[in-house]
């Protein structure tokens, strides 16, 4: 999801060596992998739309975006780790370059999410008159490039045993795509009609991962964007039935709802396709962070609907004039006690939380690590 527009979408741990008994009928292997290779939006972005100078532009480059972990900003749009940074923790691999870095070493993965990336290329958009709703061109289709350019420098054109020893993180992708048609007017009724072409998209990337070696792939759905700050405050309402028990809008988590079920499906039958051959693990990234607005003491929150960095107080403390990193806006003196960083993001204790649940389960299915 994007950050700094108007409108909403290390240290090396020791190599982890476990057997990977796949419930899927993949064949047992080592799971120590030599590799990761992430796609996705902001939600993963550590550094791609800030390459070529566009640094000074872009609000999540000024403190105190990155105040927790590195003690600066570094383009990720949190107060430190994402959740492909705790991943790459887990397996002794060192955090991911950005894929447009200069003369990088990428034998150990690389990162192609992009800030503002859609799951849809420009056309689409076009199409619905929501062109100026999409300021950075990223698409999956593109990311794929990206990372076909990658592979082939890496591993020249005998990439199959290197790339199914390598962890895939494919999304996610979506959220962006409807945060244009939301805020470029369209009611989510209308915008679920587009869902399926969305989730197609999805799915053809993940069959283009698997046609070109890949065999463990991480595919979350999209979040609930009816409990985040942002849309809490831009939508909010008068109506006591538009909120659910916990205080977050119906409308747009029945929308990431939607998208997750046709996902999942798809998913499987991708998996069922690949019995023998592939694991495809559905990262329940909705449910991870309901469960924590649901029961943030289970999780170290004292609030989960306030944003940590930002302006304007209030239940919320979003000001789309004043976000984070720009004048007028401050960060609370504990991130950690606090869900949304951004009102957009999310701090580096929930994506911790996040990436050890995806790892061991319960929200992972299957889990990424195996006993």
């Amino acid at each position: 999801m994007g950050s700094h527009r108007t409108i909403p979408g290390a240290v090396a741990a020791p190599t982890v060596i476990l057997i990977l008994l796949c419930a899927s009928g993949v064949l047992a292997a080592a799971q120590n992998y030599s590799a990761i290779f992430n796609f996705g939006d902001s939600i993963t972005d550590t550094g791609n739309l800030c390459i070529n100078g566009r640094m000074s532009q872009i609000t999540f480059t000024q403190p105190p975006y990155g105040e927790t972990y590195f003690g600066t900003p570094t383009c990720r749009c949190s107060d430190g780790r994402v959740i492909i940074d705790f991943l790459s923790d887990q397996f002794g691999l060192p955090f991911l370059q950005p894929s447009k870095s200069m003369n990088a070493d990428f034998k150990q993965g690389a990162n192609m999410a992009i800030t503002g990336a859609t799951a849809m290329d420009a056309p689409f958009f076009r199409s619905l008159g929501l062109s100026d709703k999409i300021w950075n061109n990223g698409p999956i289709s593109f990311q794929l490039q990206w990372f076909q350019q990658i592979a082939t420098s890496v591993c020249g054109q005998s990439c199959k045993s290197y790339l199914a020893n390598s962890l895939f993180v494919f999304g996610e992708f979506g959220g962006n795509d409807y945060n244009a048609m939301i805020f470029g007017g369209y009611t989510t009724e209308q915008a679920r009609k587009y869902t399926p072409k969305i989730v197609n998209t999805i799915s053809r990337g993940i069959d283009s991962l698997i046609a070109m070696g890949a065999t463990d792939i991480v595919v979350p759905g999209v979040l609930p964007i009816g409990c985040f700050p942002i849309y809490l405050t831009i939508y909010q309402s008068s109506n006591s039935s538009d909120y659910d028990d916990l205080g977050c809008l119906n409308k747009f988590n029945d929308l990431s709802t939607y998208h997750n079920t046709l996902l999942q499906k798809r998913v499987d039958i991708i998996q069922s396709r690949h019995r023998k051959t592939a694991r495809i693990m559905y990262a329940d990234f909705y449910s991870a962070v309901y469960d924590m607005v649901r029961n943030p003491q289970n999780y170290g929150f004292s609030s989960v609907f306030e944003t940590c960095c930002g302006s304007g107080g209030g239940k919320y403390n979003y000001q789309n004039s004043a976000r984070c990193g720009m004048q007028g806006a401050s960060a609370c003196a504990s991130p950690a006690s606090h869900l949304s960083w951004d009102g957009i993001h999310l701090t580096e204790a929930a994506y911790k939380q996040i990436t050890d649940r995806w790892l061991k389960g319960p929200y992972c299915r299957p889990p990424i690590l195996h006993s």
